[in-house]
């Protein structure tokens, strides 16, 4: 999935969540996407400050074939309530338990997953922006998830 920030022509801004971004012209010239406050169909993407991992990559999980996900590691709030940070290291030692590392190429294996080339498994590792993006426009599934510090950190 990709998100888009989107604006209508009155000016509204909203989320939205496409397949890919072909599937949001898609969407967007059969008249499917409409602003929730207004109801105009005149809707375009608008400017999105980019989230730029401090490295350049951020990581990226996938816990199912094709489905990927980079960390967060705080809340858009501030910092994450200490249930949710359980709830999260929990999440964090399945992944590490039960899917493979993959470190930098993480898009490289998705795609060989996706392609039949890898055996279908449950893999992590870093992408950068770019490469998540370009994984949704080749149709390859992905979500991020928060990557918290570890219980033992």
């Amino acid at each position: 999935m990709i998100h888009y920030q989107l604006r209508c022509e009155a000016g509204h801004e909203f989320d939205g969540w496409f397949k890919n971004s072909e599937g949001f012209e898609v969407q967007v010239a059969s008249g499917l996407v409409a602003c929730p406050s207004c109801g105009s169909m005149d809707v375009s993407r608008a400017l999105m400050a980019p989230a730029i991992p401090r490295k350049g990559r951020e990581l990226v999980v996938a816990t199912e074939p094709s489905q990927a996900a980079p960390a967060v590691p705080q809340a858009a709030g501030g910092a994450i309530p200490d249930s949710v940070r359980a709830a999260l290291q929990k999440l964090r030692e399945e992944v590490e338990k039960n899917c493979d590392y993959v470190g930098p190429d993480f898009a490289e294996e998705a795609r060989r997953i996706h392609h039949g080339e890898a055996p279908p498994r449950g893999i992590y590792g870093e992408s950068s922006d770019e490469d998540a993006e370009a994984l949704a426009d080749d149709g390859i599934a992905f979500a991020r998830i928060p990557w918290v510090p570890r219980n033992d950190s």
